[in-house]
């Protein structure tokens, strides 16, 4: 494998990424890897934890003859901005740059690139294929098929189900509804014109947030035509694993849903019942070898059929 790390101009920002590329010479098919929500860099590393989601990606299409780009989101590592000011629309904006950039690479086959998400980056894969940019197949990891707004809620109810049962008792015994709590914080939200605002203790993106409870990605999936692989973890706390049924029948081309069973949002196996708790210890684990098989055999089925036509 070569690594190189490339610089890719979206409007005012100047994002920084990683170009890998397999063992060999020739036109590669390739894969624009999108990260998820949050301040995650090319690697989909948040300071409070290395998911290493979209780096394992990239080696695993590596291994199986597939180049990739990932790219440190706006205002992260070592690309400029501001991340905590910048919207939903924007982030799409930044992957539609860098897909871009990947298309024009002498090293890739323009007729083969595919878009992968994972969680917000799936969001944001949508919507630059909706915008007709030419893709090979779009891979959507962990991607909601809901109004943001009713995703928050549906993540609200499914944590506070998983929570301990001590927890549990006492959040009734301090009268504290997570749910209703949810409710009136996107209440606040709405309520706000800035990009970032203070709710409680907490400095959000209120921009972003505001543009993400209003986004129904139904509306981009329905405009894909090319082909589409949704992949979501059966104990997923974050999006509904339902989610990628609706995916497959929404969108316009052809389509393949699997929700891998005991796999969490992060894509680690987890024993036992679903739960948050065991993040920090989960993602010191690879991710599961099943979502990695499920993306490189489709992926590699598909770069065939792309070169080829």
């Amino acid at each position: 494998m070569h690594e190189h790390q490339i610089h890719v101009t979206s409007g005012e920002h100047v994002l920084v990424g990683s170009l890998l590329l397999p063992e060999g010479e020739g036109l590669f098919p390739a894969v624009l890897l999108v990260p998820g929500s949050g301040p995650v860099n090319r690697d989909s590393d948040h300071p409070r934890a290395r998911l290493g989601i979209t780096r394992q990606f990239a080696h695993a299409l590596a291994q199986a003859g597939v180049a990739s780009l990932r790219y440190d989101k706006r205002g992260v590592g070592a690309s400029t901005g501001d991340f905590k000011s910048t919207g939903l629309h924007e982030n799409a904006d930044d992957a539609g740059a860098a897909l871009a950039a990947l298309s024009a690479r002498p090293e890739v086959a323009a007729s083969a690139v595919f878009l992968l998400g994972h969680s917000e980056g799936a969001l944001l894969a949508a919507a630059v294929a909706a915008r007709g940019r030419p893709v090979a197949g779009v891979v959507l990891i962990s991607c909601s098929a809901a109004p943001g707004e009713e995703v928050l809620r549906w993540q609200a109810a499914q944590i506070a189900a998983s929570l301990p049962p001590g927890v549990r008792v006492l959040l009734r015994l301090l009268r504290t509804d997570l749910v209703r709590q949810v409710r009136k914080n996107h209440d606040r939200i709405r309520a706000t014109t800035t990009d970032t605002a203070r709710i409680g203790l907490v400095r959000l993106n209120a921009r972003w947030t505001r543009e993400f409870m209003a986004h129904d990605p139904r509306e981009d999936l329905a405009r894909i035509h090319a082909p589409v692989l949704a992949v979501t973890g059966g104990f997923d706390l974050q999006v509904d694993p339902a989610h990628a049924e609706v995916i497959a029948v929404t969108v316009a081309g052809p389509a393949e849903a699997h929700v891998v069973p005991g796999v969490s949002h992060v894509l680690r196996s987890q024993s036992g019942r679903p739960s948050l708790n065991s993040y920090g210890k989960d993602v010191r684990r690879p991710v599961d070898s099943r979502v990695l098989g499920l993306v490189t055999d489709w992926v590699t089925r598909h770069s065939g059929s792309a070169v080829d036509g």
